[in-house]
């Protein structure tokens, strides 16, 4: 299984962890910090995906919860992949990581949550892709730069243990999915050009 990039310390931690418990003879903690190995190779794996169709990909896996003209709004939950991808092809123009608070992800306030802005120069236009932490761990990783050339579906960076992607829908697009609705990263169509 593929994990995802700088996520070997997040999961040489516990395997060690599960070692040191089973010579040391305790088998009961060793058993909780093997659980814990298991859930972060759950957590930091990183499926290939395909595009299902043309047009506008979803950034990140999980539940729309938040769905207009102008912008959708995804949540993750833990059990969700949490690797996040460009949805178009385009230049990061830049890059502002903003403080904040850490509400739940699900809420609407989260969108003060600490959090970084992307914006995207594409073909048909600029984008904004914001990636926004929860209430555990809060980490971002961003595996892009300014200047930066991305291709639709490619890996642009996670967030760590329960999130959300906004990203704001090019002028000339048509919404695919609704409110409720799961999608993939990389893979679900998420809005196409209108005819």
């Amino acid at each position: 299984m593929k994990l995802a990039k700088d996520s070997t310390a997040w999961v040489s931690v516990p395997i060690l962890l599960t070692a040191a418990l089973a010579v040391a003879g305790n088998w009961y903690m060793s058993a909780v910090a093997l659980a814990g190995f298991v859930f972060m190779i759950f957590f930091h794996r990183d499926p290939d995906r395909l595009p299902r169709g043309e047009g506008m990909l979803s950034p990140a896996d999980g539940k729309i919860i938040q769905a207009t003209p102008q912008k959708i709004t995804i949540f993750m939950s833990p059990s969700n992949v949490h690797v996040n991808r460009a949805p178009l092809d385009g230049v990061v123009r830049n890059i502002e990581y903003r403080k904040g608070t850490h509400l739940p992800a699900f809420m609407g306030r989260a969108c003060k949550n600490q959090q970084n802005r992307m914006h995207l120069d594409t073909d048909d236009g600029e984008m904004e892709l914001c990636q926004i932490t929860g209430t555990l761990v809060r980490e971002i990783v961003c595996y892009v730069r300014p200047g930066d050339r991305v291709s639709r579906g490619e890996r642009i960076g996670m967030i760590r243990f329960g999130s959300r992607v906004e990203v704001s829908i090019p002028i000339g697009y048509s919404l695919q999915i609704g409110l409720g609705d799961r999608v993939r990263a990389g893979e679900t169509v998420v809005a196409v050009r209108s005819s």
